[in-house]
């Protein structure tokens, strides 16, 4: 296998060829530019190159154009011509046509694989921002995943958490001094937006069989990686959704994977398209946590590429782990536009040879200004670079083409059908629901007493003769001031003593176990 990926190279005033060193692919990077630049075609040559030299990769597939990475390209492509032009020009001899081992995912089950993980795995750092709470209703949550873990409750599902949340609510004095105040007002607040992110879909994206992290790290028997794609057009109109699943799935590969330091090549390179959607009004807490992810799983072996249309959409200290770059043309319009333009370049190592700050304003389509990782980890002079040409299909394939690749996957069949386990919301169902039972069979029990005692009263106040000796003066239809007492005591009990029995045993359920 290549111990390097050829991203591009030169003709006449451009600079000498561009290669990533596998050894530092793990190092991250940065792929960035205005709309229409050549971002996506570069995402491909990558995702190409990478799973070329047998490292596997995930992506996501924002504006559908990425599935073709599943097809050969073709010499009846209108660009074909341009293309082979193109590889002439800068050195890629060896350039052909080449489709690639995909695997296709969709949160919603509908143009791949299902991606599904549980409410628990997602946990309450990374729920709070996709339910954009409160610092409040964010400490709510926290009590609400700390009960559930103390007795045993399993959160998997929406519903889950829906039940929990309810139970909370309905022990919030009790809970409330031992783990702090229990608001109404902040339950309803989380219940409604989980109501929200249900109307946007994300019923299919919480549950089991949740993802294993092994399925998206396969290699094939002839050494190539597989390309991961979540089809994320249908995603991007929620968008808190895509940002948020994609970044748990990054700290699950910072938390499962095994310390590897610097392996000769990445386990799995990670591109987070649409970065600045990870980063708009994120809180501290948030940013900290995708600073670190970045510092430290680069020691797992995962390489995070982020793509975004200015660099300025990623946090500076974010920006600052990014070794390898691909920036495309940036649009200085603006007087923000300029002083953003200016502090991209100067974060490349600049060369003698041109201004940093004009190429990234001059390049054209396909072209960019470029700096990889060299000896030692030491970031390169900053180039002008024309972008290699795509081996695979530019742009998408049918969705004909895609079902018989979804059908013919390794996965198929796999995580396709729901499970549904018994969790926290069967759990509180059954006990609320013995719990009522409990009560009834207690309120039978004190209208069974009631009636023994007034049973027994009437006999001493009548001596027993009031038996048997009217049946002729009354109508067994015309119920007697007893019966009438009676069914107002059992209304009674059936009213206001059910429900505070109810409560009473509802409100002891955990102290019982």
């Amino acid at each position: 296998m290549a111990e390097t990926i050829f991203v591009g190279g030169g003709g006449e005033g451009y600079g000498a060829a561009q290669t990533l060193l596998l050894k530092y692919a793990n190092r991250h990077g940065l792929i960035a530019g205005a709309t229409g630049t050549g971002k996506t075609v570069t995402l491909q040559i990558l995702a190409e190159g990478f799973a070329s030299a047998g490292v596997p990769v995930f992506l996501s597939d924002v504006k559908g154009d990425l599935s073709g990475l599943a097809k050969s390209g073709s010499e009846r492509f209108k660009l074909h011509a341009a293309f082979t032009k193109r590889a002439g020009t800068i050195g890629f001899d060896d350039y052909a046509y080449e489709g690639f081992p995909v695997t296709f995912w969709d949160l919603f089950g509908e143009q791949g694989h299902p991606v599904r993980t549980t409410i628990s795995e997602m946990g309450p750092l990374l729920l709070a921002r996709l339910l954009e709470l409160t610092e409040a209703q964010e400490g709510v949550l926290n009590i609400a995943f700390r009960v559930a873990d103390e007795e045993g409750l399993p959160l998997l599902d929406l519903k889950d958490l829906q039940s929990m949340l309810v139970w909370l609510g309905e022990n919030r004095g009790t809970v409330s001094l031992r783990y702090g105040n229990i608001s109404t007002a902040s339950v309803g607040a989380i219940q409604r937006q989980l109501l929200v992110l249900e109307n946007q879909g994300a019923t299919q994206f919480f549950g089991e069989p949740a993802l294993e992290l092994s399925d998206i790290m396969r290699t094939e028997t002839d050494g190539r990686g597989r390309i991961n794609i979540l089809a994320a057009d249908k995603l991007m109109a929620a968008p808190r959704l895509y940002a948020t699943s994609l970044l748990w799935l990054l700290s699950e590969l910072f938390e499962e994977l095994p310390e590897v330091g610097d392996p000769d090549k990445p386990k799995l390179v990670f591109f987070f398209d649409e970065a600045h959607l990870l980063f708009d009004d994120a809180p501290k807490a948030l940013i900290d946590k995708v600073e670190q992810v970045a510092r430290l799983i680069r020691s797992k072996g995962v390489g995070v590429y982020f793509v975004t249309q200015n660099p300025a959409d990623v946090p500076e200290d974010i920006l600052g782990q990014l070794g390898n770059r691909v920036q495309h043309a940036l649009r200085a319009f603006t007087p923000k536009d300029q002083k953003g333009l200016k502090a991209a370049a100067e974060t490349y190592r600049t060369n003698p040879r041109f201004s940093t700050e004009d190429a990234i304003k001059e390049v054209g389509v396909g072209e960019a200004v470029t700096s990889m990782l060299e000896a030692k980890g030491a970031p390169g002079v900053v180039e002008r670079t024309l972008i290699r040409p795509p081996a695979s299909q530019l742009g998408p394939i049918t969705k004909g083409e895609r079902a018989d690749v979804i059908a013919g996957s390794p996965i198929a069949g796999k995580y396709e059908t729901l499970k549904d386990r018994e969790s926290a919301y069967e759990v509180l169902t059954k006990r609320a629901e013995a719990a009522a039972k409990e009560a009834e069979e207690a309120e039978r029990r004190e209208e069974e007493a009631e009636e023994a005692e007034r049973e027994f009263r009437r006999a001493r106040r009548y001596d027993g003769r009031d038996v048997g000796r009217s049946t002729s003066r009354r109508s067994s239809k015309s119920p007697s001031l007893g019966d009438q007492f009676a069914k107002m005591v059992v209304k009674e009990l059936t009213g206001t003593t059910g429900r505070r029995l109810v409560r009473g045993i509802l409100g002891g359920l955990f102290k019982g176990r």
